[in-house]
């Protein structure tokens, strides 16, 4: 089916039960409206059903269902893979429903679907609070946590997972449910790691903790040849660091910046961003060794606020540009893994790329594995291999995908799985690597009890039993 192979009559149908706003190919926002982060990604849905509540998901999965469309669920539109579009199908878009409200009595916040991390950032800290969301502002809080959630501040608050409460869901018959550890307990083991699989999240309650609105943080950054030096420190650094202490190694070309020395600019770097959960004068005195290290060319670690120190990557990873990435868990940084990322450093094709390294241990490493729907809680960081460029580079892209690929590879060796919101093109083989097999098999089990006839399958996909 195609685009233009729907009656209006069909569509008529659906928004006589639909309170948003349905968008169609001949709407002259159509183009508009199905852009998402990755500017790699062009499909052409037959209909985008611009939610603004639970009745709306539900109206639109039914009306996909009668009509044998498939489904995709947007709420940031930030996945590498581009699973919030699909071609000649529907789009159950949730990036209109957005309400962030905190209760500072209980300490929660309650997100609907289509919240940004930024939202329940500024909400959060309105109050003192905060919770795990992710590094980058515009990320969407539904797949970020669906996924795991991984953050700045989750040694300190373990992931977004843990700290999630309860979920309004809709699920593949439109039914809506709540999911919590007392009512639909297994829907809510999956819902926390298993991804998109098992329903359309509407709303997500979180337990949030005191911080801020002042931390330490910052950026320090020293020149290529000392990358070795600064992993190795990362490596042995973190494995005893206090759980306040957020470390995330980043690995780049030098942005033409007045930041940065000018000889350095367009030349490989590496950088720790550095983040201390805590009281600002305990955080001076334990980030002191990282900028006594070596010879930095940067070191921009002072007090600030901790929503803005979670959209400081943003600039980074804007909306528009094309986008391919590849991902491995890892263990301990041996020096054959550090030696591998500064050789491939050193080939980097795109001054856009990025090679975001994540720590881990703190509190993620104190939740039991059986939890949750998240794996290899005892590994000790994620490396994301991130090649970037612009759309009028088209020319290039392979180019880029070769360095990812290629990197990614000569890791392979020492990979622990992966997580699976950084699976891309590759999240049909490899998502049985995101779990443990006993993890698997509860998912799929779940999988076929809640989505029998795999209604949400645009996803790095777990399949239901027969």
């Amino acid at each position: 089916m195609t685009t233009l192979d729907i009656p209006a009559t069909d569509t008529d149908a659906l928004a006589g039960d639909f309170a948003g706003q349905l968008i169609t190919a001949t709407h002259p926002a159509y183009d508009d409206q199905r852009r998402i982060w990755n500017g790699e990604i062009d499909r052409r849905p037959a209909v985008l059903a611009q939610c603004e509540g639970a009745s709306d998901v539900s109206a639109a999965l039914r009306w996909a269902r009668a009509h044998d469309l498939p489904v995709a669920v947007r709420g940031g539109g930030h996945g590498i893979a581009g699973h919030s579009l699909v071609d000649d199908g529907v789009v159950v878009d949730l990036s209109g429903m957005r309400g962030t409200v905190v209760d500072p009595l209980a300490r929660t916040v309650s997100a609907q679907g289509g919240a940004l991390n930024a939202h329940v950032d500024r909400e959060s800290q309105a109050f003192g609070l905060a919770m795990t969301s992710g590094y980058i502002s515009h990320t969407g809080i539904g797949g970020l946590t669906l996924g795991g959630g991984i953050g700045h501040l989750m040694r300190r608050t373990g992931l977004a997972i843990d700290a999630l409460r309860s979920c309004q869901v809709v699920t593949a018959d439109g039914s809506i449910v709540h999911a919590s550890e007392t009512e639909n307990a297994d829907l809510f083991w999956g819902l926390r790691g298993g991804g998109g699989n098992f329903g359309v999240v509407t709303d997500f309650t979180f337990d949030l903790q005191p911080l801020g609105p002042t931390i330490l943080a910052g950026l320090v950054a020293w020149p290529a040849d000392e990358a070795p030096t600064v992993l190795a420190f990362l490596r042995d650094f973190i494995a005893d660091a206090p759980d306040e202490v957020g470390l995330m190694a980043n690995l780049r070309l030098a942005p033409a910046l007045p930041l940065f020395p000018e000889h350095l600019h367009g030349r490989p770097i590496i950088g720790l961003v550095a983040t201390y959960a805590g009281d600002v004068d305990e955080g001076e005195r334990v980030l002191a060794p990282v900028r006594a290290l070596g010879h930095p060319v940067l070191d921009t670690i002072a007090p600030k606020a901790y929503a803005a120190h979670q959209k400081f990557l943003d600039p980074a990873v804007p909306h528009g540009r094309h986008y391919y990435w590849k991902s491995h868990r890892l263990g301990p940084l041996t020096d054959d893994i550090i030696d591998t990322i500064c050789e491939h450093l050193a080939t980097i094709s795109s001054p856009l790329s990025t090679v975001p390294i994540f720590s881990f241990g703190g509190a993620v490493s104190r939740v039991p594995d059986d939890a949750t729907a998240f794996p290899h809680r005892d590994a000790s960081h994620d490396i994301n291999i991130v090649a970037s460029w612009l759309p009028e580079e088209a020319g290039d892209a392979d180019r880029h995908r070769a360095w990812v690929r290629g990197f990614f590879d000569a890791l392979a060796p020492h990979s622990r799985g992966v997580y699976v919101n950084f699976t891309s093109d590759d999240a049909q083989t490899r998502v049985q690597e995101a779990y443990s097999p006993a993890q698997w098999s509860r998912l799929r089990t779940i999988k076929t009890t809640w989505d029998p006839d795999n209604v949400f399958r645009g996803n790095a996909n777990i399949p239901p039993l027969a």
